[in-house]
């Protein structure tokens, strides 16, 4: 059971590096297991780094680059290569990533498409695939609700099922935001999160990212996630 509860949460956490808003505090994405609606801005790109650590000590790292062009300004087009050190998985993940906007979140409701999918390069089968509805509704300019659903597929006992994830994020000021979410893949594991995003007012390029979670499997897993975003 155990060793299948990593599994569900290393797809989870890899799930969703995605869109990060430049310039408001407000972001979802990232290091965060629940994505919002929004693409990157139309003429930037980012690369998102983190690291996540389990108790007693599996994790994985994780390097994904992105892009928005100007000419397709709701797409985003990415990628992403994780490590895992873990009992499961135990190796590299590459793989697409992308993101369609339909709606954005300004005009009252944002609604987006999620795509993304990860083949282990040790053995060639793919790890992870999934297909991600992702609605943001901005309910105040400093707080707002993003939730996620859709079919996720892993390599593991339960292949395919339902993801789905809600998140809050609330702006408290001194360029921090604090964002609290709660996940899921039915029939499995379910799990939570709740962390803190620093984007200096000064360097709004950067975001950091301090994050602490708990699956509530049988042992009751614990992890802790170091991230950064830069654009350019």
């Amino acid at each position: 059971m155990r060793n299948y509860s990593y599994c569900i949460l290393l797809g989870l956490l890899l799930w969703v590096a995605a869109a990060v808003l430049a310039g408001p505090t407000l972001a979802a994405g990232g290091a965060h297991v629940v994505d919002d609606s929004e693409v990157e801005t139309p003429g930037t790109c980012h690369v998102e780094l983190w690291v996540a650590e389990f108790v007693p000590g599996d994790g994985y790292g994780n390097f994904a680059p992105a892009c928005t062009a100007l000419a397709i300004p709701w797409l985003e087009i990415g990628a992403a290569y994780a490590h895992y050190w873990d009992q499961v998985i135990g190796g590299p993940l590459i793989g697409p990533q992308m993101k369609i906007n339909f709606q954005p979140a300004s005009t009252g409701v944002g609604i987006g498409l999620g795509l993304n999918a990860g083949v282990n390069a040790r053995t060639g089968y793919l790890g992870l695939a999934g297909l991600t509805a992702l609605v943001t509704v901005p309910v105040t300019e400093k707080f707002r609700i993003n939730v996620n659903a859709g079919w996720s597929y892993l390599q593991s006992n339960q292949p395919n099922a339902l993801f789905w994830g809600a998140q809050v994020e609330l702006d408290v000021g001194w360029d921090l935001s604090l964002m609290m979410e709660a996940f899921g893949r039915q029939p499995g594991v379910v799990g939570n999160q709740i962390g803190l995003r620093f984007t200096p007012s000064a360097h709004p390029r950067f975001d950091f990212d301090l994050l602490a979670g708990t699956v509530y499997d049988a042992p009751n897993t614990k992890f802790f996630t170091l991230g950064v975003t830069i654009r350019f």
